[in-house]
Parts: C-alpha cells; sequence; structure tokens
C-alpha cells in the first residue's frame, strides 16, 4: 500500500512551489496531497495559516497520513492543536529560508513573530531539514543570538534538534550538456546577461543598477535581460535600470534585452539558454534556484562571494563584496570583463551541479520519508 503524505505550504513562493512540484512528480511511489496558501500578506500567513486551515480544510486534514511534510512557515504547532489527528503523525520541517538572515524590509521590520513561529513548529515536528548549509547555519547563529535576547532563553531541546537537522536541496531537473557546447562569442556581438530574481529589496536592486551603470559608463556590448517575478511595489531603483539599458540599446543601435516578468515558461527556458552569463546581486539565497536554473541551461556565473554561492559556485565566477556598493559593483563588472575574455577564446565551463539533482538527492529524500514513517510503525 502506497503512503500516504500531506504536504503544507503555508506561503506557495514560486520557489516553494517549484519544490513540491519536484517531491511530487519524481517521488511518485507516495500518494500526495497538498494544500498552499498564496504567497501575499506574509505577517498574516505566517501567523494566521493554522487557523485558516482548520476552518476550511478540516475534513482533509483529518484523512490518515503517514507523514506530514510541512515548509517552516507553517504553524505546525497550532494546527496540530487544532487538528489532534495530525498531532500522532510522524512531521517532517522543511526550511527554505529563515528569518534570521533575511534582510530587514517593509514587513519585517520589529516583528519577531516571524522567526517565533517556525521554532515552534521545530520544536514540535520530528525531523529538520534545510535546503543548505547556508541556511542552516546562519538560522542556528539566529537562534542562539536570539536566545541571549529572551529573559529565559530558549529550550535546550530546540538546539539539539537545529544541530541533528540535515540539508536537502531542493531536487533540479537533470541537465543538458549539450548547452555548453557552444561557439566562441564574437567580439563585435553583445554578451547576453540575465537578471532573473524578484523585483524586491533583497535581490539587491541598487547595486544591479551601479552594475548597469558602470558598463554603460564604459562602453561595454552587454545587453541585459531584467526579468523575475513582479509585485505591487516595485523598488524605485528599476527607474534609473530601465533609463540605463535604453541608453547602452541606443550607444550600440541594437535590440534591448528582456524588461519584465516572463510567464511563459517555455519563452524563459529559450532566454536562459540564450544567455551567456547570469547575474546575481542578491542580499540573500537560501539556495538560488534561478541562478542554479540558469547554470543547468548552460550559463556562466557572476554572483556575490557569499550566502549559499560558495556551496556550488567555483571562486573564478565570484565577486567580492565590500562596504562600500560601488565597489562591489566594480568587482562584478571586473568579473564580467573575465567572464567575456574567457568567452571569446572559447573558454565555457560547466558548473557541477550534480549534487542538486538525479537520483542520489531523491533517495535521500526517501531514506528520510521512511525512516519517520518507519518509526512511527
Amino acid at each position: 500500500m502506497r503512503k500516504r503524505l500531506l504536504l503544507l505550504s503555508a506561503y506557495d513562493a514560486p520557489s516553494h512551489a517549484y519544490w513540491r512540484h519536484q517531491l511530487r512528480n519524481q517521488l511518485t511511489e507516495f500518494d500526495w496531497t497538498e494544500l498552499c496558501l498564496p504567497p501575499r500578506y506574509f505577517n498574516w500567513r505566517i501567523r494566521g495559516n493554522a487557523m485558516q486551515w482548520a476552518s476550511t480544510e478540516s475534513a482533509c486534514l483529518a484523512r490518515d497520513y503517514d507523514l506530514v511534510l510541512a515548509t517552516s512557515m507553517v504553524d505546525l504547532a497550532s494546527l496540530r492543536g487544532l487538528i489532534p489527528k495530525l498531532a500522532a503523525v510522524p512531521s517532517l520541517l522543511y526550511f527554505h529560508e529563515n528569518q534570521f538572515a533575511y534582510p530587514a524590509g517593509r514587513q519585517r521590520i520589529d516583528n519577531i513573530e516571524p522567526q517565533i513561529v517556525p521554532l515552534y513548529a521545530a520544536l514540535c515536528s520530528d525531523a529538520i531539514v534545510f535546503n543548505s548549509a547556508f541556511n542552516r547555519d546562519t538560522c542556528q547563529e539566529g537562534v542562539r543570538q536570539l536566545a541571549k535576547r529572551l529573559p529565559e532563553g530558549l529550550p535546550a531541546q530546540l538546539f539539539k534538534k537545529l544541530n541533528a537537522a540535515e540539508v536537502l536541496p531542493v531536487p533540479l531537473i537533470s541537465s543538458d550538456d549539450s548547452y555548453y557546447n557552444r561557439a566562441a562569442l564574437p567580439t563585435d556581438s553583445p554578451m547576453e546577461i540575465v537578471w532573473n530574481h524578484r523585483w524586491e529589496y533583497d535581490k539587491g536592486i541598487e547595486l544591479l543598477a551601479q552594475i548597469i551603470e558602470q558598463v554603460k559608463q564604459a562602453g561595454l556590448r552587454y545587453r541585459f535581460h531584467v526579468v523575475g517575478q513582479q509585485f505591487r511595489h516595485r523598488p524605485q531603483a528599476f527607474e534609473e535600470i530601465d533609463r540605463h539599458l535604453e541608453e547602452i540599446s541606443a550607444f550600440f543601435d541594437m535590440p534591448r534585452g528582456n524588461f519584465g516578468y516572463i510567464e511563459d515558461a517555455d519563452r524563459y527556458q529559450t532566454l536562459l539558454t540564450s544567455c551567456h552569463v547570469v547575474l546575481s546581486t542578491a542580499k540573500h539565497d537560501f539556495q538560488g534556484l534561478s541562478v542554479q536554473q540558469a547554470c543547468l541551461a548552460g550559463c556562466q556565473a557572476a554572483v556575490p562571494d557569499a550566502l549559499v554561492y560558495p556551496e556550488y559556485i567555483p571562486p573564478q565566477f565570484r565577486y567580492q563584496t565590500c562596504e562600500d556598493s560601488r565597489q562591489t559593483a566594480t568587482a562584478a563588472v571586473s568579473l564580467l570583463r573575465d567572464i567575456r575574455n574567457k568567452l571569446e577564446d572559447g573558454a565555457w565551463s560547466k558548473i557541477d551541479l550534480s549534487a542538486y539533482s538525479g537520483q542520489d538527492l531523491l533517495n535521500r529524500y526517501r531514506d528520510v520519508f521512511r525512516s519517520l514513517i518507519n518509526n512511527q510503525s
């Protein structure tokens, strides 16, 4: 009989949706039930998801399951209290991110609940996994710092569980190595650069603007494709970016690159395979799916020498981050120049992402699922 898994995603952002789709589509021996909430109204989502599900999905939640797989935004402790039957089902908590390493922004300033709710969930879950070592390590350090601020600290059991957590990345679709079999980049052709992140403050919009400005001032034949998910509030720096890109296009008398979200998946994949470089200016990335997907499509990388990137991007594709953002932009432009020189020589490098795709990673997921299920039997 197939084991029944209940997957709960309380803030189903695109990376969270990609993760659950990958698990459901590749671990087909399990019977999946999924409950998801849209990725908006962040503070309400993380505090209210248990109450909302308990009132609208009580029949679904009260079915017989062999394992609950919940993202760290799920208020699992409250949900198990509201649906007592769930308390008897083994649970696995998956951290896509942690709010300790998340840059402060409009929704998160002076609000401790996004940090506390996942800790309750961690305490009541049977096991915890993170999508990267960077995510795990920054979460552990953030919890230690939080404990110092609280009158009674935090339970020792919480630290024990976090220290025992495994790292299981979001699985990727395997790559086609033919993407790397490219001819040398002609010296008179533009180098195609894709920036494919959310249009939000935490993705380093101001740094992107400074990089593009320096490219314009240096007269470099680079065509930028600024794509990614957009929201109601668009950072002001995009107006500056738009102006710089128009001026670069006019100077070289060449068509502009894409500017805006590409909804069609096939068109987006075609763009990735046509680009030479994927650029990141992120202030936080806990796995970097957009960078990884572009690398799988054959792009070289230009990313900060920080965050999660040292876990899979070689040093020659990382630029130094400095306190002065203009110095960081200069370092990034210098890296882009170096990559162009190599591509003109036909020196394409494959970035090894084998640890993020294939059966080995899926088998690790299977082992964790089955261990929790069997321990309950």
